[in-house]
């Protein structure tokens, strides 16, 4: 399954960048997570890899981002597998005409069984909302420093 999400960040693309390109940062918009460990390369660079652990109720889950393509303040590329669910992230970042910044995010799912492939069948649309959640989490920590880190 494939789709992209768009928002506008009302920040300048630069300072954008900033709070994007930090892991320290990602419990400010990245509901649930738990835990971002190094695994393997230079961290942040083009194939370093991390563990992250989320939690989501009683529900944890862990997976592993690759990264793909490192080219600020344009692009970040990355790959994000679970043991049942392998996702290719796509992000694009470009200033607008008022000197904020648009973002891109193209994402493709690829189930690696059967019960995630019923599921991306059954609720495609739960996927979609779930990556514009992350953006509008984001925008918020961006504009207006507001942190999902305690909610």
């Amino acid at each position: 399954m494939k789709y992209t999400t768009e928002i506008k960040v009302n920040v300048p693309l630069d300072e954008f960048i900033k709070k994007m390109d930090s892991v320290e940062n990602m419990k400010h918009w990245q509901r649930g997570l738990v835990s971002a460990e190094h695994i393997s390369g230079d961290p942040g660079e083009l194939g370093a890899k991390m563990k992250l652990k989320y939690k989501f109720g009683n529900r944890k889950m862990e997976l592993i981002e690759t990264i793909t393509k490192r080219n600020f303040p344009h692009e970040f590329h990355a790959n994000y597998t679970t043991k049942s669910m392998h996702n290719v992230q796509e992000n694009y970042f470009e200033k607008t005409n008022e000197g904020f910044t648009k973002w891109t995010s193209k994402s493709e799912f690829l189930p690696l069984n059967l019960v995630m492939r019923i599921l991306l069948f059954i609720m495609p649309g739960t996927f979609k909302k779930q990556s514009l959640k992350y953006m509008q989490d984001f925008k918020n920590f961006a504009e207006n420093g507001t942190s999902v880190a305690n909610a």
